[in-house]
């Protein structure tokens, strides 16, 4: 198994009261595409890190192969969540793969 985890922090110009609101449909959508994206085993949302944190949200993903996180960037159905609940709002991407 492969874990890839991702960590953003939201762009500065969005407001505090719109965060819960892009949360809610980060998750959902990110969630979902566990079924639709072939080797994505498990997707995980973390949306309320502690306040040692360096980031806002995470997203703790578990493929079957190394070889799936490519494939899973480039699937049609992760680009379009990506350009569509997550790219827009957020900056600072940090990303870990690992297997384990």
């Amino acid at each position: 198994m492969v874990h890839h985890i991702v960590m953003w922090k939201f762009r500065p110009e969005i407001e505090e009261e719109k965060k819960p609101e892009l949360i809610k449909a980060m998750k959902e959508n990110l969630t979902s595409l566990v079924g639709k994206v072939p080797g994505l085993l498990t997707v995980d949302f973390v949306e309320e890190p502690l306040s040692s944190s360096t980031h806002d949200i995470a997203l703790v993903t578990t493929l079957e192969k190394a070889s799936d996180i490519p494939a899973y960037g480039n699937h049609p159905e992760h680009v379009r969540v990506a350009d569509t609940y997550v790219r827009p709002y957020v900056t600072d991407r940090a990303c870990l793969d690992y297997e384990g």
